[in-house]
């Protein structure tokens, strides 16, 4: 089995061009005796049309992944006579995604689907494809994201499960951010939970159509235009390639 090592602000991931099973994903992000990955990544190619299929590390299956997306972008647009702008398909439908030094895709229209509270934790819920609870904190270099993460993303009241966002809000220009993701645990960053963040930030006035959100592995760019669809602008690099 031949892979590729990418990552989008060191949100890492194994591409594959097969199709794999529970136990391979599970093996391949072994990061003691496999690869090491927070996810797996296929891309199918027929003609001009690229599907995307994503795995977290546990084996789950993903609905979205924004900068797993972004590295289904480069790679597909490095591999095949695609242009810069193409359509990739993926398990929540067709989304444009633009090749160039960075790579900006489409995440869709976000859902806000109200408020939740679960212990100490007032939570923001939105709907980027999949499920985020989003935490507004003060710092989120003070949070204890796996342990708090773990234990608002596992809640009853979240039968699916859902990522959880620790947000602080430095300017209506900038959004810091870290991340709990369901099936994977604390990662450098998210990005469809960047959109999510956003998005619940921009309802509530305290930023603008485009802000910057800084996350652990770096800085992306999320935007939303006239019709409310969100846009996530940021890197998608490789890191190497081999064979297991």
């Amino acid at each position: 089995m031949r892979f590729v090592k990418m990552h989008g602000l060191s949100n890492d991931f194994i591409v594959l061009d097969e199709p794999v099973t529970t136990t391979e994903i599970i093996r391949l992000c072994d990061r003691r005796r496999g690869v090491g990955a927070d996810g797996v990544l296929t891309v199918e190619v027929e003609g001009d049309a690229v599907r995307m299929g994503y795995w977290n590390a546990d084996g789950s299956p993903a609905e979205m992944c924004g900068n797993g997306l972004r590295c289904v972008a480069r790679y597909a647009r490095d591999r095949y006579p695609l242009g810069d702008r193409f359509v990739v398909v993926t398990p929540v439908g067709p989304r444009w995604v633009v090749v160039s030094d960075l790579i900006t895709v489409e995440l869709g229209p976000v859902g806000l689907l109200g408020e939740s509270r679960v212990g100490e934790w007032q939570l923001s819920l939105a709907e980027v494809g999949n499920p985020h609870a989003v935490a507004f904190v003060d710092d989120p270099a003070l949070v204890d994201v796996e342990t708090d993460g773990r234990r608002v993303g596992t809640d009853s009241s979240f039968p699916d499960g859902t990522n959880v966002e620790f947000v602080s809000v430095a300017s209506p220009e900038r959004l810091d951010l870290r991340v709990w993701e369901r099936g994977v645990g604390e990662t450098p960053a998210c990005g469809s939970g960047m959109v999510a963040s956003a998005a619940v930030a921009r309802s509530r006035g305290l930023v603008g159509d485009t802000v910057a959100v800084g996350v652990t592995g770096g800085v992306a760019t999320v935007s939303f235009d006239a019709d409310d669809v969100a846009w996530l602008t940021g890197p998608a690099e490789y890191v190497f390639s081999g064979e297991v």
